[in-house]
């Protein structure tokens, strides 16, 4: 299993609620388990995407539904003003920018497992400030690692941006999903090359991360006219180390009513017993 919690006592080993801080405990964190989905602006799908993945660790959204939860009162508006968020789950932590009704809203999210939440994830605007770019850091001990969740749109402005932006992390162990770009080198049934494509590599080195090749190539995204062709454009780098390289599934029959297949990796982390 991802994360294994126990209760450590003289002569043996008990189960036991994470959030008992009068134990004493060990949290043995052995890999992470990732789940990622552009879900075409569907609640549905990211409820039961919620619901039924609660084996992974983290969840990786693209183009989320921004939706009114409520009204809220206002000094300017006798009607109160809508207060906008995405869909929560009790299970889940929720990571996504502030929504600015004045623009178009961030295209990313991140849901991480509420059993991960003594890592202390936080989202990193103070280092990366894009609307499509969600970089989020987590502790292990006393070291810092690092995901991040992207969509890029038709020109490209996430790899412009990271192109352009001077980030000094270390310890990035993932850079994924919707990058809107084909080429060749990671769809065989499209014969082109295109330059934006050099630009995501070199990115991608920089973090030192490799282009992942999955265990079962096929599209991700899949075209409602048959006269489109289905195209890969949802990619995932990884930490060169890892032992997981080129061992990622997509998931074509897991759509639900999105035009992206889901992808899935575990991803190892060196064991390490973590004293709270």
């Amino acid at each position: 299993m991802a994360l294994q919690i126990i209760y450590q006592t003289a002569g043996n080993q008990e189960e036991f609620n994470l959030f008992n801080h009068e134990q004493l405990y060990n949290i043995i964190l052995n890999d992470l388990r990732i789940f990622l989905q552009n879900v075409r602006k569907n609640n549905l799908v990211i409820k039961t995407i919620l619901e039924v993945n609660n084996n992974f660790d983290i969840i990786f959204i693209q183009e989320p539904s921004w939706t009114t939860i409520r009204s809220i009162p206002s000094s300017a508006d006798s009607e109160g003003v809508p207060l906008v968020g995405i869909v929560n789950h009790p299970n889940w932590l929720t990571f996504a920018r502030e929504p600015d009704m004045t623009k178009e809203c961030s295209r990313v999210a991140i849901f991480i497992n509420i059993r991960l939440a003594l890592f202390h994830f936080s989202f990193r605007k103070d280092i990366i400030d894009h609307r499509d770019i969600l970089l989020a850091s987590f502790f292990i001990n006393s070291e810092l690692f690092w995901i991040m969740n992207v969509s890029s749109d038709s020109s490209h402005s996430v790899i412009k941006y990271l192109k352009d932006t001077e980030i000094n992390i270390r310890n990035l162990l993932v850079i994924t999903r919707d990058f809107n770009i084909h080429n060749s080198l990671w769809d065989p049934s499209f014969l082109h090359h295109l330059s934006i494509s050099d630009d995501l590599i070199i990115i991608a080195d920089s973090f030192n991360l490799n282009l992942l090749v999955p265990i079962n190539q096929v599209p991700t995204r899949y075209s409602n006219n048959n006269n489109n062709s289905n195209l890969v454009i949802d990619l995932m780098f990884l930490r060169c180390d890892s032992t997981e390289l080129n061992n990622h599934s997509i998931h074509p029959n897991w759509c639900l009513t999105s035009d992206h297949a889901p992808l899935s990796i575990t991803i190892p982390i060196t064991e390490i017993n973590i004293n709270l």
